[in-house]
């Protein structure tokens, strides 16, 4: 047998890039492995979110879309004045949470003058990936609309995410506005996407795939890194630095994408965080989060 024969007889065959085995993939993506107590960290969440919806003025449950699903929680900034906006994406992978979950990321935005919404969405395998991301455009949609009316300024609005919510931020920004909305080409200020997933090949062969029903299609169409446009909005990608090296595999593959399409793109890993820890710099108005959002608001 020639040598290259006996070579590639040798060698297993791979997933997808480096990626063996099913294994090997859900060891990178379940975000639950390098966190110490996973029903903490999800109890932090829900905890510091019933003290922001006790604390803080909002409005919730506005219906943006026909679905029961389709709702918004809106805290709007403590003064009267025209207000940046910050639209929250929570993650879950598609396929849990709700936005009750993440009323504490209004908490930091708040100190510092910003309207926050959190959206919710339906979920995988209710519906499909197609269809949340319909459902998060359409949701800013509603927001640049509507959100003058909650306080907020619609020209200055930052779209944000977290995880799933990461990858649902990165497309919205890649919305074609005029043509599907009838508004402006690039209507937010920018995005700030925390631990994101914008190559979602690898989550096909993964312990996710019965739940979300990835195939060519879907990941074609919902894979922002590889369908990046010209874009006036800059985007901020963050990741945690105790997280698998998938999610800065991720965000940096993400930030060369938008780099290279012509836009503005920072990135960065916020050190001693894990997956959920990371998200927590929105709880604190002076924290690494919260200081980009006010540049990106004032970009």
């Amino acid at each position: 047998m020639p040598a290259e024969q006996t070579m590639a007889a040798s060698t297993p065959p791979r997933l997808y890039r480096d990626f063996e085995s099913q294994a090997q993939i859900d060891a990178q993506y379940d975000t639950t492995r390098p966190v110490a107590d996973p029903a903490a960290a999800r109890q932090h969440f829900a905890e510091r979110s019933a003290q922001a919806r006790a604390q803080l003025r909002c409005v919730l449950d506005v219906p943006f879309g026909p679905t029961l699903a389709e709702t918004l929680d809106i805290f709007p900034a403590a003064d009267g004045a025209p207000a940046p906006v910050f639209v929250f994406l929570h993650g879950g992978y598609w396929r849990a949470n709700t936005s009750k979950e993440f009323s504490c990321v209004a908490l930091g935005p708040q100190a510092l003058g910003f309207c926050t919404v959190v959206v919710n969405y339906a979920l995988c395998p209710q519906v499909s990936i197609d269809e949340i991301v319909r459902q998060c455009r359409a949701s800013l949609a509603w927001v640049l609309r509507h959100i003058a009316a909650y306080g907020g300024d619609p020209a200055r609005v930052v779209v944000g995410g977290h995880s799933a919510g990461g990858q649902l931020g990165a497309m919205c920004l890649q919305t074609r506005w005029a043509r599907d909305y009838g508004l402006p080409d690039d209507p937010l200020r920018g995005a700030l996407l925390v631990s994101g997933l914008y190559d979602l090949a690898p989550l096909r062969y993964s312990y996710l795939q019965p739940m979300i029903q990835l195939d060519e299609g879907l990941i074609a169409r919902n894979s922002p890194a590889f369908a990046a446009r010209r874009c006036a909005s800059p985007m901020h990608l963050v990741w945690g630095g105790r997280e698998q090296t998938e999610f800065e595999r991720q965000s940096m593959l993400m930030h060369s994408a938008w780099l290279a399409a012509g836009n503005v793109a920072e990135q960065a890993a916020l050190a001693g965080c894990d997956h959920f820890t990371v998200l927590h710099g929105l709880e604190d108005p002076q924290s690494d989060l919260c200081q980009r959002l006010q540049r990106l608001s004032a970009w």
